[in-house]
């Protein structure tokens, strides 16, 4: 007998059906592209459900808010070899359709902006940086159903008029170069969460992927300041060992890793040693488990899934407890292993220590940020985890973290 399916099966009331950039004229105003399916572009994953888990599973994403902490909301082209000439046009498009079917009430998005690579090749220049925020920010203020949130209170109120918070966030704080001010222009521009570092060193702090750390910088100790003073979320999931903890024991709040694993479970420098797991936790902040393919994968289930990120989960749950854990899965509308293989060069990182493992063409379970959530509640049910637990890493801890930072 076949499985029944999670997914609502039309979008949310509330959305009119507005596609990105739709104010303007394709071809005219701006380059278009055949882009990827927002909707069943992959199988659905099935789960072990009976009638009244499947309503549980409807009724804990309805009544609750639901938090992703780091996703990338964007449609991809349907061909991924176009990739880099799209991000390169700085419009990457929304993925509305996706979204209003996601039961999402809040979502950290990042923009992808150092992928945008307007200017440069490289990435993460500051005028990259303000073509991806202006260009998203601008199509949002076109539409009524997705808003910038800059404030615990717009996600309540994402909630109760049945829309969807977009949280305007940067993976890294290269492109502030050594000008503390552009922390305070960004947050001016709707900005509230930032990171350390992607995975190269820059002025504030070591990324994951150098052979040393040196830590937090002294300047990018004024920065953690500076974000504090301002009420600004402080990302440290790229960020090298040494830097990590040393921006937590920095920082006057609690900061997050909004996407990764535990490095006990896969040993790659991408995943977060259990010191710096449980420092953040002591700090009151959280680990988000991401998604990306080929990250959270672990012994028991090396062809990367959402099994594969469910053992980082639990092994996160004993580690700190659950009130430190929740989910930045990670994802985007289209072929992120395309975006991976056009970045290649851009963002090398270390040999992976854990050896070899299959390839996959997506991670299934957790794909795209339409469904990811909903198969996280469906695993969560069918593990037999309570309301209470499963309401707190849906977003109850990040609201209360949130509240605390900003």
């Amino acid at each position: 007998m076949s499985r029944p399916s999670l997914l609502p099966t039309q979008n949310a009331e509330r959305y009119s059906g507005y596609a990105a950039y739709s104010y303007l004229e394709a071809g005219r105003d701006y380059q278009p592209f055949a882009l990827a399916a927002q909707v069943g572009r992959v199988a659905e994953r099935r789960f072990d459900l009976d009638e009244s888990q499947i309503t549980r599973v409807h009724r804990l994403m309805a009544d609750n808010i639901v938090l992703s902490l780091h996703e990338h909301a964007i449609v991809l082209p349907e061909d991924g070899d176009e990739v880099r000439r799209y991000n390169r046009t700085g419009r990457q498009r929304t993925g509305y359709e996706g979204l209003s079917r996601s039961g999402l009430t809040a979502v950290i998005d990042n923009f992808m902006a150092g992928a945008s690579c307007v200017t440069s090749q490289s990435g993460w220049k500051w005028d990259d940086m303000i073509y991806a925020l202006g260009f998203r920010l601008a199509d949002l203020a076109k539409q009524d159903y997705v808003r910038l949130a800059t404030s615990v209170e717009d996600i309540h109120a994402a909630k109760r008029d049945g829309t969807v918070a977009l949280i305007a966030g940067f993976e890294c704080s290269t492109m502030i170069e050594n000008e503390l001010d552009r922390i305070d222009m960004l947050y001016g521009f709707g900005v509230r969460q930032l990171g350390i570092a992607y995975s190269q060193s820059n002025m504030l702090g070591s990324g994951l992927s150098e052979p040393a750390d040196g830590g937090l910088t002294n300047f990018g100790r004024r920065a953690v300041e500076r974000m504090n003073k301002l009420g600004m979320l402080i990302d440290i999931s790229h960020s090298g060992d040494r830097t990590c903890l040393e921006t937590i024991d920095h920082s006057a709040v609690p900061v997050m890793i909004t996407h990764a694993g535990a490095r006990a479970v896969w040993p790659i420098d991408r995943m977060k040693t259990d010191e710096t797991i449980i420092a953040c936790a002591e700090r009151g902040g959280l680990i988000g488990l991401e998604a990306a393919p080929h990250t959270t994968i672990s012994p028991e289930h090396p062809v990367h899934s959402i099994d594969s990120v469910m053992d980082h989960f639990r092994y996160c749950v004993d580690l700190v407890g659950i009130d430190h854990v929740s989910f930045g899965p990670d994802t985007m509308f289209g072929d992120h292993v395309a975006v991976h293989r056009a970045y290649a060069g851009n963002y090398a990182q270390k040999s992976p220590q854990g050896g070899e493992h299959p390839r996959v063409a997506y991670v299934e379970g957790l794909e795209n940020p339409g469904e990811n959530f909903w198969n996280i509640t469906a695993w969560l049910v069918e593990h037999g985890y309570s309301d209470e637990d499963i309401v707190k890493v849906l977003g109850g801890n990040a609201l209360r973290v949130l509240s605390e930072v900003w």
